[in-house]
């Protein structure tokens, strides 16, 4: 029986991969794509096999609530037990993310969500000039409330540590705790473990001794105007961020190697260090945010590198086609591929929240976020569409890209869904207003 961990670090950039992952062995692929540009939408595509918007994900709709099966369900339908650690809120219950999971763990930014759990944040929210007494009053609440008291009590702890910036496990994005699960797990056969690290994430904060410069980067507004933070000491800060998470990572794959034939180690989407003048990945689908990371360890140690062009789609195929189940959906086999995929990359706007929080800093004119961007990618070739007009790089094998992406993106079988208007409470909302979605 195959053993199947796919590890998906986080707003990781390629070529920050290629310069601290070089211990990482397996199947290198060195041209990887996403569907998208963010978090969500790419999550669609690991999850399903297909673009987000033949499922019906996109910014104004970003729960898992589509009729197709999703990874973990179809695993688990054919038997397989199936775990999953999550330190991203959008890939969260709250989003129905997890959906097929037998168990499904967050750290501190999902640990709040839970069933039964004090609300936190709006507690927070609510008693800011109330002084030192509101702690007493919570905690009065957390043990005579219809509360899980313990666990309430020790999140509260968690989240005022977090404040301090005491506690590495509180204030780092997941991966040492992801660790501990995966040490004390007793896994047997046929397991499918899902993990989303968030280390290479804003805020750029890594535990001591990695970080070296403080910085508070709010990467949405500085797209609109400029960082608040010196731009040096940001891509200093990010890359403190991967350092940390090449070392962690490092640690969580040595103990995966026990229990696991197949680890796919993967990005979601990469991110913008002030190309393009911008910063963050919610603006537009320039490669530094779309090219991605990509690995497959399957137990032996030696590296090989893939030159073809394969994209997110793909990994779903290659997961399933592990576990020895076939599907109808897109992407290929990564480890029988011989040659290039054709594949577009979509852009669906901004979401609601995210437009309230950059009207609340005063900009108005913010229409053209709305514009759906494509973009096309087929051997060496990456052409997409920008705000302004046109990008390309690589060898075209079209007359006009630019009509060949049109042409894909008319077949797409898009799904409509009206905007959702999910009613998030306080305590996801502050853990999305942490990094820089809300």
């Amino acid at each position: 029986m195959t053993n199947i961990a796919l590890i998906v670090l986080d707003t990781l950039r390629k070529d920050k991969f290629d310069e601290h992952f070089d211990w990482l062995p397996g199947r290198r692929y060195e041209n990887a794509w996403s569907t998208s540009h963010w978090t969500v939408p790419a999550h669609a595509s690991l999850f399903t096999g297909k673009y987000a918007s033949e499922v019906g994900i996109h910014a104004g709709s970003q729960s898992f609530d589509c009729e197709e099966p999703l990874l973990a369900e179809t695993l688990s339908n054919n038997d397989y037990t199936t775990r999953a650690f999550s330190a991203n809120p959008n890939i969260s219950p709250a989003f129905e993310a997890h959906r097929g999971f037998d168990d499904f763990k967050g750290n501190f930014r999902l640990e709040g969500l839970e069933e039964g759990m004090f609300d936190w944040e709006k507690f927070i929210a609510e008693s800011r000039d109330m002084g030192y007494e509101r702690f007493a009053i919570a905690l009065k609440r957390c043990v005579f409330g219809d509360y899980r008291t313990l666990p309430s009590v020790k999140h509260g702890v968690k989240l005022k540590l977090r404040d301090m910036g005491i506690g590495s496990k509180v204030v780092s994005g997941g991966a040492e705790m992801a660790l501990d699960l995966i040490q004390n797990a007793e896994f047997g056969e046929k397991e499918f473990l899902f993990v989303n690290l968030m280390e290479a994430h804003a805020p750029y904060d890594p535990p001591k001794p990695f970080k070296s410069v403080d910085v508070n980067i709010d990467t949405l507004y500085a797209s609109m105007d400029r960082p608040s933070d010196p731009p040096k000491d940001i891509k200093t800060a990010y890359d403190d961020s991967v350092r940390y998470l090449s070392h962690i990572y490092r640690q969580v794959f040595d103990s995966l190697r026990a229990d696991f034939d197949t680890i796919i180690t993967v990005g979601d989407h990469g991110e913008l260090l002030g190309e393009h003048d911008a910063w963050g990945h919610l603006y537009g689908l320039h490669p530094e945010l779309t090219n991605v990371p990509l690995s497959i360890y399957t137990g032996n140690g030696s590296n090989v590198e893939i030159s073809e062009s394969v994209n997110l789609c793909d990994v779903y195929q290659t997961t399933l086609h592990s576990a020895g189940i076939e599907t109808n959906s897109r992407g290929r086999d990564l480890l029988s591929i011989t040659d290039d995929g054709e594949f577009v990359v979509e852009y669906h706007g901004l979401c609601e929240r995210n437009y309230l929080a950059l009207q609340n800093k005063g900009f108005d004119d913010l229409s053209h976020m709305d514009d759906e961007l494509g973009g096309l990618v087929t051997g060496d070739f990456y052409g997409y569409e920008t705000f302004e007009g046109w990008e390309e790089f690589g060898t075209s094998p079209y007359s006009s890209a630019r009509d060949r992406l049109e042409t894909l993106l008319v077949e797409r079988d898009k799904r409509s869904v009206d905007n959702e208007k999910q009613d998030l409470d306080d305590e996801i909302l502050g853990r999305l207003e942490d990094l820089g979605y809300a």
